[in-house]
């Protein structure tokens, strides 16, 4: 356990407008904030007013990129408790991502108390307006003054909290992708299975050309043949093609989400067929054409599930279920959020009560 020393805020912010909330806009009156040395190890914790962090113009995170972050909720329930969706999945997924970028990581048990101090300090931050919750964003940077190029011996975990409502601007309604075939994310061997800055820093230049387009998302292809359909780019993808959910396997070039994890329990739960293998951009399109492709959608922490309505391949668009919400993506939003917000049983213990 850490030692967490207690300084709260004497200027507390006003609180924005639950009705118009967005994503990633505001941010809470606190934050938490953990030193680490290769001497002492993780120290210094402490819950703070938020505000600037102080870094040395050499430090590693801002020339070699060592950095890595995590994206979870708080969810107030309708009894009155905040729910946590299976914070040790977040846990140890960081831990997976600062190996990969040669970084200290948090113990499982010091993330999840870093992020349970942080949400009871700011428990009046979470909103409570029909879809909103606590966004929770803890991050790991390298602080080492120093220009050489290798890991720091030094580094400082910060959790920070925004309340949120929809990622998207018209909530859980289709959205539209399109399939990039010019820029790739991430390749075999490479960092895109870990959460770090650089995978997001890359893909802006087609996000933003995919946004000209009139697209909300772009859908990357592997980066070896250009083939194969990995993810989007703030979550992973499903498609459902003549009754088979398939989804991309987990081999190092994409992130392994927490809600894939969960939507994959639940759609074998529920005795769908489901695939974790590739799948062609040409047998994708091939589906689209002979009316076999069913439904897609992303699923993530931001919005939890994204039904797709529209794909688009080299200028050709495919209309996907007429434009309208899939059955299975519709059941899965229920139950996630039902689950999450502490409408319906946990069967599989997911939720953690925040005390």
């Amino acid at each position: 356990m850490l030692d967490i020393k207690k300084t709260l805020t004497q200027s507390p912010k006003q609180k924005p407008d639950q009705s118009n909330l967005g994503f990633g806009k505001y941010f809470s009156d606190h934050m938490v904030t953990v030193d680490y040395s290769d001497d002492k190890g993780w120290h210094n914790a402490q819950l703070v007013p938020y505000g600037p962090l102080c870094l040395d113009p050499a430090a590693m995170v801002f020339h070699y990129g060592q950095e890595l972050f995590e994206g979870m909720k708080a969810y107030p329930a309708a009894d009155g408790r905040v729910l946590l969706f299976r914070p040790e999945k977040n846990a140890e997924r960081m831990i997976r991502s600062c190996e990969r970028m040669c970084m200290a990581s948090l113990p499982v048990e010091d993330f999840i108390q870093c992020v349970e101090t942080l949400v009871k300090a700011d428990r009046d931050w979470i909103p409570t307006a029909p879809g909103t919750s606590l966004y929770l964003r803890p991050f790991v940077i390298a602080t080492d003054a120093m220009l050489g190029v290798h890991a720091s011996h030094t580094y400082k975990a910060v959790f920070i909290a925004s309340p949120t409502g929809s990622y998207y601007p018209n909530g859980f309604a289709p959205i539209r992708i399109f399939v990039e075939d010019e820029y790739t994310r991430a390749s075999r061997g490479g960092t895109g299975y870990a959460k770090c800055g650089g995978n997001y820093g890359g893909s802006l230049k087609a996000q933003e050309k995919a946004q000209e387009l009139g697209y909300n998302q772009v859908l990357w292809l592997d980066s070896v043949e250009q083939k194969y359909v990995e993810e989007v780019g703030a979550m992973n993808m499903m498609f459902k093609i003549d009754g088979e959910i398939i989804t991309a396997p987990l081999d190092g070039t994409i992130l392994p989400g927490v809600t894939r994890d969960s939507c994959l329990q639940l759609l074998r739960d529920w005795g769908c067929k489901v695939s974790e293998r590739k799948l062609s951009v040409d047998e994708l399109i091939s589906a689209a054409h002979s009316g076999k492709l069913e439904e897609a959608f992303g699923c993530g922490t931001a919005a939890v599930i994204s039904p797709v309505g529209e794909i688009c391949y080299k200028g050709e668009k495919h209309i996907i279920n007429n434009f309208e919400i899939g059955e299975i993506s519709q059941k899965l939003y229920d139950n996630l959020t039902g689950i999450q917000w502490g409408r319906l049983p946990d069967p599989h213990g997911w939720t953690r009560e925040v005390k």
